[in-house]
């Protein structure tokens, strides 16, 4: 993998084809690879950019504590070294937030947008406390209990669910607790959604378990330029489950 320092941190990156800049945005607790499917069926049209978020995969633990927006700023500053002044951003599930919190921060970077299996509301208090307990549990614990038990809310295809188990236990713990700590902070991004100019494409799974997809329905109802795509049988991995459909979803990001 390509690396880059930014922000106090090393990112690790793929990059692939030519085009319009796209920067994919991995979920939580993955990295870059879950797009592996779509990279074929979009580099002939994007420029893709797929870093390993901090921690995950090949990039560097961060030292402190950290919010979206200084992941936002990570991928900035990757741009900014890549010298890519404007880039479209598709984010799956915590990816999603972050390029919300990209847009929050660098609205004049951005071509345009795609939330993949994600959604623009912040955590519950309750979940928020959740999400915190489950940080030490996993600082304690380990990564295996989640590997485990969140392959199966994932996907309900049984080949993906042992890919992504293997992919969640090659992750550190450390990176998981920061993330998770990261995501109960988030803010309400709602109020951002009416005032976005650029198109913003919503990829869903009518079958998924960790996000329903009447939060995607509730985003592209504040957009003015939003479009859905919603895909029987698939849950919350539709660039790996169904890699075409997500691929031509993303094209209208062109």
């Amino acid at each position: 993998m390509l690396k880059a320092n930014v922000n106090g941190v090393q990112i690790a990156y793929e990059r692939y084809g030519s085009g319009i800049p796209l920067v994919l945005v991995h979920g939580y607790p993955l990295d870059h690879t879950i797009w592996n499917p779509v990279i074929p069926l979009l580099e002939s049209s994007f420029d893709l950019i797929l870093p390993d978020l901090r921690g995950f995969g090949q990039s560097r633990l961060s030292p402190n504590s950290y919010l979206f927006i200084d992941v936002a700023a990570d991928l900035v500053a990757l741009m900014d070294s890549l010298m890519i002044k404007k880039a479209s951003f598709a984010g799956h599930s915590m990816g999603g937030y972050i390029s919300l919190a990209f847009a929050r921060t660098y609205p004049e970077r951005l071509l345009g947008l795609g939330l993949v299996a994600s959604q623009a509301l912040p955590d519950t208090p309750e979940k928020k406390i959740a999400r915190y307990q489950e940080a030490e549990h996993i600082l304690a614990h380990g990564v295996g209990d989640v590997a485990e038990s969140m392959s199966t809310r994932l996907t309900a295809d049984p080949v993906l669910q042992s890919m992504l188990k293997k992919l969640m236990r090659s992750q550190r713990p450390e990176a998981l607790a920061g993330a998770l700590r990261a995501m109960a902070e988030r803010l309400d991004s709602n109020p951002l959604l009416p005032e976005f100019d650029f198109p913003v494409v919503l990829v869903h799974g009518l079958a998924d378990q960790l996000i329903p997809v009447d939060r995607a329905r509730a985003v592209q109802s504040l957009l003015k330029k939003g479009h859905l795509v919603e895909i029987e049988g698939v849950g919350h991995m539709p660039m790996m489950e169904a890699p075409q459909v997500t691929a031509e979803a993303l094209k209208a990001l062109l």
